[in-house]
């Protein structure tokens, strides 16, 4: 029996030369985004936010704070993904459309804004974790949903974080995750998916 997702992760490989000719759409673009932000979350938080880097301009400026890494000029759009620290204070405006929606009651609702809230108020490290969490899981999911699109891609953490808060005016609490260049593959020059550690290494039954 045939398994999509299977196959989109086997397939899956970094890309670091793009075909600096072909662009991605608006609609592309919102696309992938839609569904990276299928990703799960903890309390449904959301905490997440993406800035897609496409013009030429904005290009260059991303350029320069990751080093000079030339696929972010290449790419069609790279992302970069932040994670929203203080997320327990954005949270009952984004759980009440599930309420809305009779998915949580008001009472679930109540608690896990409670449970939130003593949790994290005072806790920068377990906002910080958090924020991590929700865009790494977000900058995943966009990856496979670009490898379902027929689109290259790479995740990056070669960046100046702080470079990146002043050339893209992000807002106090947008941390700076992860990078991910979406385009079309060049013809030459990609490693094909590079082998991995055996899985008995890896995994302990318990």
């Amino acid at each position: 029996m045939h398994n999509p997702i299977k196959s989109l992760i086997e397939s899956r490989v970094s890309t670091n030369y793009y075909d600096s000719d072909r662009q991605l759409s608006d609609e592309q673009i919102e696309e992938l985004v839609q569904l990276a932000t299928r990703a799960p979350t903890a309390y449904n938080f959301q905490n997440w936010k993406f800035i897609a880097v496409r013009s030429p301009e904005a290009k260059q400026r991303l350029a320069a704070a990751s080093f000079g890494q030339r696929k972010v000029v290449d790419a069609a759009v790279t992302f970069i993904i932040c994670g929203t620290l203080a997320a327990h204070e954005q949270l009952p405006s984004v759980l009440l459309p599930s309420v809305s929606a009779g998915i949580i009651t008001p009472s679930t609702f109540d608690t896990w804004i409670g449970m939130a809230q003593r949790s994290h108020i005072d806790n920068p490290v377990l906002q910080r974790d958090e924020a991590i969490r929700s865009a790494s899981l977000a900058a995943m999911t966009l990856i496979l949903a670009a490898q379902g699109m027929g689109l290259a891609t790479c995740a990056m953490s070669g960046f100046d974080a702080e470079a990146l808060k002043r050339d893209f005016t992000l807002a106090a609490n947008d941390l700076p995750v992860i990078m991910v260049t979406v385009g079309y593959t060049a013809e030459t020059g990609n490693w094909p998916q590079k082998p991995r550690r055996a899985v008995r290494e890896v995994m302990e039954l318990a």
